[in-house]
């Protein structure tokens, strides 16, 4: 049978010996000049979001933007798009903010369904709706009795930043000029929040004519910070869920 202590010497003897040198050497000359492996098709496919992934990704991106509103709204702030046509109107004419948003939408669906799709435009239709009605009945079980404006104007621009990126990842939108920016940045790959900073500040100055001069500084700097937080969190391409 030989010798066992024999055998055993032989099976340890490691492969950089001169018996597999020769093997070693044609494994890395084979391992080099291989091509690289094709990734695999679970990791490179876009994730696909489900109908109920969709539903709590709307609702919670409207719940959060409902609830800046109504931050900008105790504190007499405004913010930009059509939301801030919304308060302007709502300031001056007394208008529920909810329903003037929701009407002056109406044109901005014709864009959204022929640039960006009929899915993202039913989405961003359902967001819109969400929003008018929290934002109207929101007060009833909201109250603040005293609220800082500079508060306000920080965290209202996290929440309704974070609504919108919400939002965006789940192709749906808030009307207006997120429909615009969104597009633009699709298209062309010109970035969201830098779109949507532009638009908010303009709006939001042409409401010196209305609003004190303070609040129409800290509406600025709500509309800045929510367009930064847009900015650096929604790049193209990094997100590749449907």
């Amino acid at each position: 049978m030989g010798n066992p202590i024999a055998v055993l010497s032989d099976m340890s003897t490691p492969l950089s010996t001169p018996a597999n040198s020769g093997l070693v050497s044609s494994v890395d000359a084979a391992a080099s000049n291989a091509s690289p492996a094709a990734p695999l098709p679970a990791m490179t496919a876009a994730l696909r979001h489900g109908r109920f992934e969709d539903a709590q990704a709307l609702f919670t991106g409207s719940l959060f933007v409902s609830i800046a509103m109504m931050l900008f709204a105790q504190a007499g702030l405004l913010t930009g798009s059509t939301a801030g046509i919304a308060f302007l109107l709502h300031y001056g004419t007394g208008l529920p903010f909810g329903a003037t948003f929701f009407v002056i939408n109406i044109p901005f669906y014709w864009f959204a369904w022929k640039r960006m799709g009929p899915e993202f435009t039913i989405k961003t239709f359902i967001s819109v709706a969400m929003l008018a009605l929290m934002a109207d009945v929101g007060p009833r079980f909201i109250h603040i009795d005293y609220l800082n404006p500079l508060y306000a104007a920080v965290v209202g621009g996290l929440l309704m930043g974070s609504g919108c990126l919400f939002l965006a990842r789940h192709r749906s939108s808030l009307g207006g000029a997120t429909i615009v920016s969104l597009y633009l940045q699709e298209r062309y790959g010109i970035r969201a929040g830098k779109v949507q900073m532009m638009i908010d500040c303009t709006v939001v100055l042409l409401a010196l004519a209305m609003v004190p001069f303070d609040r129409v500084a800290y509406s600025v700097l709500a509309a800045v910070i929510m367009s930064l937080f847009l900015w650096i969190s929604h790049r193209p391409g990094r997100y590749q869920g449907n």
